[in-house]
Formats: structure tokens, C-alpha cells, sequence
């Protein structure tokens, strides 16, 4: 019976349901004793999303179901995530004038928040850019907040831009989103390739990131794009929240070809959380996800679309709740990327508060029980502490401007 109970309990850990006294199970102990030990970073967090809306506070402890939120310093500490990068997003809209002066706007908007939260907190959080600001923020006990940004769509036509954006912080930019941009073609634009890879001023964007030491993130690229920027950049390139396409086929995944060349020029593939590339949905569900995130592309978002968006997102997921991810699919994800590319080729980048959560791991608060399926697949503890951050650290140190 008291095996039984144990077993049930350990069940209870990777489902996500309350019951308490798994906090005695031994791998949750030993995994709490790890990440007392680690620095644990996590290369994609959509925070900045939920921090743009009125009165929002990152510094103050929020509900996930009531409020929609899986991020904010206290969920942080109790998890014991020691690192996040924030994501400056903005979903792709025209390709004009106004269209870029908006999503400048946009970003410029997000840094402030985030320069202003942390500030506000300076108890509990500090802005981190160099892997050395990481370690000191975490032995003083506090969270650091990276800033990366996702698409380039801010950029424009200006490359000036990223130097303005280096100066407040970014220490990544995700090329492209969900459509393509003037720097280079999507995996998901429903109208297809319009440049063929990178754009002739794309590849000036990557030169011009090596030369201030911003990572170049090849998430949501087409493969063309991602061949192209890896040829061109002098520094390792990350993907900051992808998954493997052999274990999930969407274009918005890696190949395996695309994993090994990125281990082979130093970098790394950070696994997330969203459940659309963890595990093939049904296609009923596929389209139905697609038609909502394509509802932002090419339009300026307002408050009313943005509140009929999620009740269509909310209601997507309850009538297909059956096919959310677990727990072990993330991990199927880490053990494909090693076993193709070697432990120091991997990483965690959630999308969490932008679509990731699975069952059992809903919000920044239950890392540990991420790091206790490691632990039951027989990942060691340096596997773990190059899992959940120190591989992306290296990185982020070879990233120095060129």
C-alpha cells in the first residue's frame, strides 16, 4: 500500500494536481537540492505581455488561472528560477512606415516597463546582461531579468535600431515571428517566402548583431533564413525557444540537421513548453490554433481584438484539453536533442505567459518538477546545471561585440 501511495503521488507531481504530500517524495527533494546549488535560466519568457496590462504588477504574487499569469518574482523565487529573459514582442504587422514606427513604439514601451519593474523591485530583481551579472544577481538572492526580443519587426529599415536596443538591454533578437519581415522569411507565413532566406538587409542586421554581441536567435526562421544566418554570423546562434521537428513535424521546430548545425558552431536549442510543438495535435486542432495566431499578422492589435483573441485561445484549449503536452514530452524533447547534438547543445526557453504549460508544469513556480523528470531519466547534476542555464551563459559569453 505505501508503495502505491508513493507511486500515486509521484503521479499527482508530473499531472499537475494538488495532492501535498508529494512534497516527501525523494526526487522532489533531491531536485530542490539542485537548484539550490544551480543558477536555473530560462531563455523565453513572455512577461512583458501581461505587464502591459493596467495594473499589472511582475513584483507581486498572482494566481495562474484567475489572472492568467505565469510569471512574476515571487512564482520566481519559490520555483527557484534564478534568470528569465523578458521578451520585447510584437506580432508582425505591415511592412510600412507607420507599421514599423508602431512596433518601435511597441518595444520602446516594453523596455520601459521592464527597466521600471525592476527598479520598483530592486529587492527582487536586478537587469542582467553578461553571465557574470546572472551569478552576482543570484548570490545576492534576488532574480535576474535578461531582455530579449522576439521579431525584429521593431528594427524597420533601420539599423541603427539595434544599437538603440543593445543600449537598453536586449541581448537577443528572434528574426522573425510569425510572417516575414524586411530582415527575412518566416517558417509560418501563409503567403510564403519573400526573400528567399535572409533579405539583403537582413543579412546586414546579422553583421551589425555580431558586432555588438546581440545572440542571434533563429526560432520561427524559415529553414532558408536559419542556413543563411548561420553561414553569415561569426558567433554562435541560439534557437530560443524551439523544439525538435522528428519528434513534433511542424516548420516551426528544428530538423535534426538544423539541431547538429547549430551544436556544431557552438550553439544551442532551448526546448519550450507550448504544447503545438512539444506533441502533434490533431488537425481539427492544428487549424483551429493557427487560425488564431494568425488573426494578429499584418494588424494592429487593439484591446477588443486582443480580448476576442484569447476567449477564442481559452476556448480552443478546453475543447482540446486531451491533447495537451506532459512533463515527459518536454523531456522526450531534451533526450532527442541530446542524443543527436550532446548535453552541451540544450536548454529550457518556457513561452511561458505566450502559450507554454503543460500538464504538471503550468507556471514558473513547478520548474522543479521539470528538473525531477531529468532526475528519473538519469540526468546527472551537471547535466542539469548545463540544462537549465549553463549552456546558454557560455553562449551568451562568446557573444562579446566583435
Amino acid at each position: 500500500m505505501k508503495s502505491k501511495l508513493h507511486s500515486l503521488l509521484f503521479l499527482g507531481l508530473l499531472t499537475g494536481t494538488s495532492l501535498r504530500p508529494v512534497q516527501d517524495d525523494p526526487l522532489l527533494q533531491k531536485a530542490r537540492q539542485i537548484h539550490q546549488r544551480v543558477l536555473t535560466l530560462d531563455t523565453h519568457a513572455d512577461a512583458p505581455i501581461m505587464m502591459q496590462k493596467p495594473g499589472f504588477d511582475v513584483g507581486v504574487a498572482h494566481d495562474t488561472k484567475r489572472d492568467q499569469s505565469q510569471i512574476d518574482f515571487p512564482r520566481m523565487k519559490q520555483g527557484r528560477m534564478d534568470a528569465m529573459f523578458f521578451a520585447v514582442y510584437t506580432s508582425q504587422g505591415p511592412r510600412t512606415p507607420e507599421g514599423h514606427a508602431n512596433a518601435k513604439a511597441s518595444a520602446l514601451r516594453q523596455f520601459e516597463l521592464i527597466h521600471e519593474a525592476v527598479k520598483k523591485h530592486a529587492d527582487q530583481a536586478e537587469l542582467a546582461t553578461t553571465p557574470a551579472d546572472a551569478y552576482r544577481i543570484e548570490k545576492a538572492g534576488k532574480r535576474a531579468v535578461f531582455i530579449g526580443m522576439e521579431n525584429g519587426y521593431p528594427i524597420g529599415d533601420d539599423l541603427s535600431m539595434l544599437r538603440k536596443y543593445y543600449d537598453l538591454g536586449c541581448r537577443y533578437v528572434t528574426l522573425t515571428h510569425f510572417a516575414n519581415n524586411l530582415i527575412g522569411d518566416s517558417s509560418t507565413d501563409p503567403d510564403g517566402p519573400l526573400h528567399n532566406g535572409l533579405s539583403d538587409f537582413g543579412k546586414k542586421v546579422v553583421v551589425e548583431m555580431n558586432r555588438l554581441g546581440i545572440l542571434i536567435d533563429v526560432s520561427h526562421v524559415a529553414d532558408k533564413t536559419f542556413y543563411d544566418a548561420l553561414a553569415l554570423s561569426k558567433a554562435p546562434v541560439i534557437a530560443s525557444h524551439s523544439n525538435a521537428r522528428a519528434l513534433c513535424d511542424f516548420p516551426r521546430n528544428m530538423t535534426d540537421d538544423m539541431i547538429r548545425a547549430i551544436a556544431a558552431r557552438g550553439g544551442v536549442v532551448q526546448v519550450n513548453f507550448v504544447s503545438d510543438y512539444l506533441r502533434k495535435p490533431s488537425d481539427a486542432h492544428r487549424a483551429a490554433k493557427t487560425k488564431i495566431r494568425m488573426a494578429r499578422v499584418g494588424r494592429e492589435m487593439t484591446p477588443e481584438l486582443e480580448a476576442r483573441i484569447t476567449a477564442q485561445s481559452d476556448s480552443v484549449s478546453k475543447v482540446y484539453a486531451s491533447e495537451r503536452a506532459s512533463l515527459s514530452d518536454i523531456a522526450d524533447h531534451i533526450d532527442h536533442i541530446v542524443k543527436i547534438a550532446g548535453i552541451d547543445h540544450v536548454g529550457i526557453g518556457s513561452d511561458f505567459d505566450g502559450g507554454g504549460g503543460v500538464n504538471g508544469l503550468e507556471d514558473v513556480s513547478q520548474i522543479e518538477n521539470l528538473t525531477v523528470e531529468l532526475l528519473r531519466r538519469k540526468y546527472s547534476e551537471d547535466d542539469i546545471r548545463k540544462i537549465w542555464g549553463g549552456n546558454l551563459l557560455r553562449v551568451l559569453g562568446k557573444a562579446k561585440a566583435l
